[in-house]
């Protein structure tokens, strides 16, 4: 009631998106940004019309009908229309008066129309330029959240079916988590809003896949246990307590784990980021919170019968108790925890070979699953014009102009060049590169060109490739400062949880080469598969990020119920029986996690979807074999020696009862 309430009259947080917000801290091109924000706002931004001939090259007649309707498209100032060396194609430069991104997407809609139909017979005219990609980023989010919604919740819905085969139980768990899901983002939005942190269009939609995801795992492992005590215990408040009690210790220690991690993104020096880990830290404790009292007193309310038709009685045989798959495949690995220690690290180590063969690094035109115009018009573009013409390089000064211009001309790797927008003291000069965007050859130009405006004050290089190769350089900072971060802390809070040495390292390595393999088999994917032939600077870390603290959950869930079955069975028994009682859930919880993730397909972004795709490889190997068989043999190979140095066995219970419970 208290979580309608917050949703029905809060209502989401709002961010008036910042031209920075994407852009690292402090980096010159982010610093080119500031200048640029500050000149006029019908100066702000630009869009290219093309014109291509649809046989051969434009006639002299299409020419000049071109180059009226290029003044009427500027508004009767428009430049004139500049035509190709090779005949097939012209362009018009044309300003868009337009303050935020909303009046963007608007103009260019009206561009578009204009130019299309004011276009001569057998000439085709696409609308391309800063302001086109602008649009169309936009517009690949408009119903984004709704879809990204719906997809999420059919895919949960679908697994929870599958997982329990009852017509009514699987609705329970689900209508908890969406509504966790909802609180979640109105909470997180809010608490954004008020402390002025930025956020994008893709925060909201990962956050709702993280809350799902993780708050389905989390309501599997409860009604598991749930179960399990039903077959004990004729009162449901009685089971429900008991499960509780034995299930809270790990799925808080799972979300705090997860909680801390998401945390080290506000290190970022990139704004949203910052957002996105805040965000998704909120969603997580929301989450949680659901999973152990909204849950346990839904389910409560009903009856024995919610579970039909495999309806638990008192007296049925435990899930820990049985002989099943998981038990059959505890023994087979018992029997043999060296050549499965082998084999699984062999298959890992395998499947990361192809981490040394990444690229990183996606140009504008591949950051799109399916190309919008205004990259499908960029692409042509640079068939008839110097590659730099699409998305010109722009240099931002309080010096000198024509010094600064004369300077810019100069430089190695500079096409052309030409005064911009002035106003309040500071000065634009549009430069175009003669090298392809992304190359080296252009990477170069903007080198330089910044060494050698080094001496003018406060003057800055900005434009696209300027802003990748800033965006490049703090991708690899934040890597370099939150990745050794986050193993800390989640070794720090596994040696919390555990009270030992050995098994927060064991489990923490096999996350990171369940992260290589991961990461590794997704490269053969994206190349052999998808056509990619790069992945994105931020797919390392936000990969990483999800994997290791989501990975283990996982290894969470089975060695915290090892290390209860040990202190009444011995090491040995008590890590088999906790394979046979969470088998079952943590393989369905695995599967469900890796689904969730893929779902940020849906989404045409690149980004999102090679995110997704590692996040799903590295969920379904470290549910499949990592904590199938690589844990399990791991801990039967050592022993004791697994838990040390904790004592973690039959005769550990008594030493640590005192003589007025015995």
């Amino acid at each position: 009631m208290l979580a309608g309430l917050a949703i029905g009259v809060l209502g989401e947080g709002t961010h008036e998106q910042g031209p920075t917000d994407g852009l690292p801290r402090g980096a010159d091109s982010t610093l080119a940004t500031e200048l640029r924000d500050r000149l006029p706002a019908e100066s702000s931004s630009v869009a290219i019309v093309l014109y291509t001939a649809d046989r051969g090259e434009l006639s002299a007649r299409q020419l000049s009908e071109l180059e009226a309707q290029g003044s009427e498209l500027g508004d009767g100032d428009g430049p004139a229309l500049v035509p190709a060396e090779d005949g097939t194609a012209a362009i018009v430069v044309v300003p868009v008066r337009a303050s935020d991104d909303a009046a963007v997407a608007d103009a260019v809609t009206d561009l578009r129309e204009r130019a299309s139909a004011g276009a001569p017979d057998g000439v085709t005219a696409q609308v391309t330029g800063p302001a086109a990609v602008k649009a169309d980023l936009s517009a690949v989010f408009d119903g984004a959240d709704v879809r990204l919604l719906l997809a999420t919740a059919g895919v949960v819905a679908l697994l929870l079916l599958l997982t329990y085969r009852s017509p009514i139980l699987w609705l329970i768990p689900l209508t908890v988590v969406a509504v966790a899901d909802r609180l979640a983002t109105v909470v997180a939005t809010q608490i954004m809003g008020v402390l002025d942190v930025a956020w994008d269009a893709s925060t909201t939609g990962i956050l709702s896949v993280l809350v799902f995801g993780a708050g389905t795992d989390y309501a599997l492992l409860l009604i598991s246990r749930y179960r399990d005590e039903l077959k004990s215990e004729e009162s449901r408040n009685v089971a429900m307590a008991h499960a509780l009690r034995r299930t809270a210790e790990a799925v808080l220690s799972s979300a705090t784990t997860v909680f801390l991690a998401l945390l080290t993104l506000l290190l970022s020096l990139i704004p949203t980021t910052r957002g996105l880990g805040l965000a998704c830290a909120i969603g997580i404790v929301v989450a949680a919170t659901f999973a152990l009292l909204v849950l346990p007193a839904f389910l409560v309310l009903f009856g024995r019968w919610v579970f039909w038709p495999r309806v638990p009685h008192v007296g049925d045989v435990a899930l820990v108790d049985g002989h099943g798959l998981w038990r059959r495949v505890g023994d087979r690995v018992a029997a043999r925890p060296a050549a499965f220690i082998t084999g699984a690290l062999l298959l890992l180590a395998l499947l990361a070979a192809g981490t040394t063969q990444i690229e990183v690094g996606l140009d504008d035109s591949d950051q799109f699953l399916d190309k919008p115009e205004a990259i499908a018009a960029a692409d042509r573009l640079g068939e008839s014009f110097p590659a730099g013409t699409t998305n010109p390089t722009q240099v931002l000064t309080r010096a000198d102009p024509a010094r600064v211009l004369r300077t810019v001309e100069d430089t190695p790797g500079v096409e052309s060049a030409m005064p911009g927008a002035r106003g309040g003291g500071i000065a634009e000069i549009d430069v175009i590169l003669s090298g392809e965007p992304g190359s080296a050859e252009a990477q170069q130009a903007v080198d330089t060109l910044r060494d050698r405006l080094a001496a003018y004050d406060d003057t800055h290089v900005g434009g696209s490739e300027a802003e990748s190769m800033d965006e490049r350089s703090a991708s690899q900072r934040d890597r370099l400062v939150i990745l050794p971060l986050i193993l800390l802390l989640v070794l720090g809070a596994l040696g919390l949880l555990l009270r030992s040495v050995v098994a927060p390292l064991l489990l923490v390595g096999t996350v990171l080469a369940t992260f290589a393999a991961a990461l590794g088999a997704s490269w053969w994917i994206f190349t052999q598969l998808l056509g990619f032939e790069a992945i994105d600077v931020s797919v390392p870390l936000f990969s990483f990020l999800f994997l290791v603290a989501l990975g283990v959950d996982y290894n969470i869930f089975l060695v915290t119920r090892a290390r209860e079955e040990a202190l009444a069975h011995g090491h040995h028994e008590g890590m088999l029986r906790a394979l046979t009682a969470t088998g079952g859930v943590i393989t369905s919880a695995g599967i469900l996690l890796a689904a969730v993730f893929a779902v940020l397909g849906v989404l045409p972004l690149v980004v999102l979807a090679q995110i997704g795709t590692v996040i799903c490889v590295g969920v379904l190997l470290d549910t499949l074999v990592v904590r199938t068989v690589l844990v399990p043999a791991l801990a039967l190979r050592l022993g004791d020696r697994f838990w040390w140095p904790r004592q973690v066995g039959v005769g550990a219970r008594t030493r640590s009862v005192s003589p007025v419970h015995r």
